[in-house]
């Protein structure tokens, strides 16, 4: 189910960069460019921290389920600015799935990208 919500996303964001930018929100912000669409991702990704610290207290994760729909929201929308499908993400994730968090970091420290 969720790489069919993700790939229908896909398809409806590479629709919305080519509308006019008073046709829909998501337009507005690929007209507006990727400093908006950045500062977007900065402003979801504070909302979602404070969300988590809120529910830490609280014990209610409504807040920190809405927020990160938000953060992945626009982080696809960031992706789709560059044209990047949400597929290259998961398989960047399931390449990940079954290596230790410290042998990925050493990785990459070894590894220009």
């Amino acid at each position: 189910m969720s790489t069919d919500i993700l790939a229908e996303l896909d398809k409806i964001l590479a629709e919305r960069k080519n509308a006019t930018a008073d046709s829909s929100y998501v337009a507005s912000l690929y007209h507006k460019g990727i400093n908006k669409i950045l500062e977007k991702i900065g402003e979801e990704a504070t909302e979602t921290i404070i969300a988590a610290k809120d529910a830490a207290q609280s014990g209610d994760m409504h807040d920190v389920i809405y927020e990160t729909a938000d953060l992945w929201f626009h982080t696809l929308v960031m992706l789709g600015h560059f044209n990047v499908p949400s597929q290259a993400v998961l398989e960047e994730l399931a390449r990940r799935l079954h290596t230790s968090g410290h042998a990925e970091k050493a990785a990459r420290q070894h590894t220009p990208h």
